[in-house]
């Protein structure tokens, strides 16, 4: 129980204390990237909170799993550096002896990293798409702050309006600049509109001219209009059935198992597996000499977590064109990690009996 109790505790802050410092650095870098995307105009600036939420729900299983290897290596590193491995070896504990107490104390992680993997991953993935999605199916006018000179999504006009209405679809004093090619155009109106017909959204400008200019000719084209109305070159917002396999939740994934949806599925549960599989890894790897003056012990275990991971989305690339089926690349990978994983941990628990033979008492005659 004193064993265990130990272990356990160790491993606990140890977890606690990686898995701030990792989500603080995603955080930041998911913050940043939001605001990269809302000042560029692939979100709305109000919706970056949002989708930081969204980003961080989709990266946690992954930082869970992370933050889970990081502790039992760190935490049982430090027991080898500070020579308290020598005397669980002593007193006739063995390097197996270590996984039980690190398994009752990260079962509730996994069970985390799974529920997140198999349903808040394709929920966040699905609402952020569609997030996206809404925003950058709005019309152009639709998308301009009002007294703010922006950029159309394609780049080819540059907006400046008033608006009159809260709506996005109407608007007064509307500036456009215009440039194709060769061909330059400066359209000014007092009014404007959007109205969609079908599939296409229309820009109707009211009361206004246009002055076009052929750069390479010099040629100037002046005209006035009651009423303009051009094509606003965007689709409006529909629903759409073709989705990523990301965003199809595991029952779908399992009731139509295509390459893709299996591909996908090969990810899922590879993460949940691979998550076990660190824990083994981790207690082997953790292993060091404590008169070693430098211990590489966390930069291999985090060479093997890059590696073990790059694995895992290459399965499911390898799964979802075909080259591979669900079951053989679940087999193959996880299977043969985890062989290696018990593998190291017999090599390791013989190594220490070899350095630390239990004592025996002896017998009186």
């Amino acid at each position: 129980m004193v064993f265990d109790s130990t272990v356990r505790k160790e491993l606990a802050r140890g977890f606690g204390a990686t898995l701030v410092v990792i989500l603080t650095i995603v955080l930041t870098n998911a913050l940043i990237r939001s605001v990269g995307q809302a000042a560029s105009g692939a979100v709305a600036p109000q919706d970056v909170v949002l989708l930081l939420g969204y980003v961080t729900l989709g990266q946690l299983p992954m930082l869970l799993a992370l933050s889970l290897f990081v502790a039992v290596v760190v935490a049982l590193s430090r027991m080898y550096r500070e020579s308290e491995m020598i005397i669980w070896f002593a007193s006739g504990v063995g390097i197996g002896r270590f996984v039980r107490p690190v398994l009752r104390t990260a079962w509730p992680v996994i069970t985390v990293v799974a529920v997140l993997v198999f349903v808040v991953w394709p929920w966040g993935n699905r609402a952020s798409l569609e997030l996206r999605e809404r925003y950058q199916q709005r019309g152009d006018l639709s998308r301009v702050t009002p007294g703010v000179f922006q950029t159309s999504s394609d780049g080819s006009r540059v907006f400046f309006v008033e608006r009159e209405s809260l709506d996005g679809v109407n608007a007064r004093n509307v500036f456009i600049l215009t440039r194709s090619g060769e061909t330059e155009s400066v359209t000014t109106a007092r009014a404007g509109r959007l109205e969609t017909e079908g599939a296409d959204r229309y820009l109707v400008l009211e009361r206004g001219q246009r002055n076009s200019a052929d750069l390479a000719s010099g040629d100037r084209v002046q005209a006035s209009f009651q009423r303009y109305r051009i094509l606003a070159g965007e689709r409006a917002a529909r629903a759409s059935d073709s989705r990523a396999p990301r965003t199809v939740s595991t029952a779908d994934l399992l009731a139509n198992p295509t390459a893709r949806h299996q591909g996908e599925l090969a990810w899922r549960v590879g993460l949940v597996l691979g998550a076990a599989n660190l824990l083994l890894l981790g207690i082997a790897l953790a292993a060091s000499q404590p008169r070693r003056a430098s211990n590489w012990n966390l930069l291999f275990a985090l060479l093997a977590f890059v590696v073990y991971y790059n694995l895992i989305n290459l399965t499911q690339a390898w799964v979802a064109s075909g080259r591979l089926g669900l079951g053989a690349a679940l087999v193959a990978l996880h299977g043969g990690v985890f062989g290696l994983a018990l593998l190291l941990l017999w090599w390791r628990d013989h190594a220490a009996v070899t350095h630390w033979p239990v004592p025996t008492r002896r017998r009186s005659a």
